[in-house]
C-alpha cells in the first residue's frame, strides 16, 4: 500500500544511477525523487554530469548500473522510443522545429507525431485540419498566436524557444525534460520564457536543467545539485542556496548569480 502510495506521489525516481567511461565516472550513485506536478530544477557546475543524467532518463545511453522508474514502472532498460511513448519528452537540446515550416505548421506536425501517425507530409493538407484548433490553441498558451503564420526560421530567438514549448506540449507529455531553455538569451526573452514555463507547468512535471540561478529561484519547487557526477544537495531554493558545499561548488563560476538570486 505504501509503495503503491509513493509510485503515485514521485513521477520519475532513480537509485543508483551510475555512466562510467571507460573509468571515468560521469554520473556517480545519484538518487533522485521528482514529485508530481513540481518544476525540478537540476543545477550544477560545468562537467557536474547534468546532460549526461539526462542522457540516461531518455535512454540515449545506458546506465553502466542503478534503475529508472517512471510511473511505478522500471523503464532502465527500455529503448528510446518506448520511453518517448510513456510520456518523458525532452526540449531545446536542440532546436526541435521546421524553420522553413510555419509556425501553425510545426505544431501541427507535432501534433500528428502524437497522433502515433508518422509525418504524412504527403496527404492532403484538409487531412490537418482536425488538428488546426488544438494547435491555435498550444500557439496561445505561448504568447504565438500572432506569428502563426510567419516562417519558423524568421522568428526571434526566445519566441522559438516559446515555439519549442508548443510542439514539445504537444507530444502530450506526463514529465517534460528541458535541456537549458533559457541559454543564450537576452534578459527580455529570459523573462517572457520563464513566464511561459510557468504556465505550461500546470498540470504538468517538468525536470530541468538550467544556468540561471534567478530563474530557477523564481520557479523550482525543488532543486538538486550535482558536482563531479554526485549529488550534494537536494531541497528547496531557500535551503539549497545555503548549502555551503554549494557555494563552494559555485565559487568562481557561478556564484555571483547563485548569490545574487536570494
Amino acid at each position: 500500500m505504501q509503495e503503491s502510495r509513493l509510485a503515485g506521489e514521485f513521477i520519475l525516481e532513480t537509485q543508483g544511477l551510475t555512466k562510467e567511461f571507460k573509468g571515468f565516472v560521469a554520473v556517480n550513485n545519484v538518487d533522485l525523487k521528482v514529485r508530481r506536478g513540481d518544476i525540478h530544477a537540476l543545477i550544477g557546475p560545468n562537467g557536474a554530469g547534468k546532460t549526461t543524467f539526462f542522457n540516461l532518463l531518455t535512454k540515449f545511453l545506458p546506465p553502466t548500473r542503478g534503475k529508472i522508474t517512471f510511473n511505478g514502472t522500471d523503464i532502465t532498460h527500455e529503448k528510446p522510443a518506448q520511453t518517448a511513448r510513456r510520456g518523458i519528452v525532452r526540449s531545446f537540446q536542440i532546436s526541435a522545429v521546421f524553420p522553413h515550416m510555419t509556425v501553425l505548421e510545426n505544431v501541427r506536425a507535432a501534433l500528428q507525431r502524437g497522433l502515433g501517425t508518422s509525418f504524412h507530409f504527403w496527404r492532403a493538407e484538409r487531412s490537418l485540419y482536425p488538428l488546426h484548433e488544438r494547435a491555435q490553441e498550444l500557439l496561445a498558451a505561448v504568447d504565438l498566436s500572432s506569428f502563426a503564420n510567419e516562417l519558423t526560421v524568421n522568428l526571434p530567438y526566445g519566441r522559438k524557444r516559446a515555439l519549442e514549448l508548443a510542439t514539445t506540449m504537444a507530444l502530450e507529455p506526463d514529465l517534460m525534460l528541458l535541456d537549458e531553455p533559457t541559454q543564450g538569451m537576452g534578459h527580455e526573452d529570459v523573462g517572457r520564457v520563464t513566464e511561459l514555463i510557468k504556465k505550461v507547468a500546470s498540470g504538468r512535471t517538468i525536470l530541468m536543467v538550467e544556468h540561471n540561478m534567478n530563474v530557477v529561484s523564481s520557479i523550482a519547487d525543488r532543486i538538486t545539485v550535482l558536482q563531479r557526477g554526485t549529488v550534494i544537495a537536494d531541497g528547496p531554493y531557500s535551503e539549497v542556496s545555503r548549502n555551503p558545499q554549494v557555494i563552494e561548488a559555485y565559487m568562481g563560476s557561478a556564484d555571483a548569480a547563485l548569490q545574487g538570486a536570494h
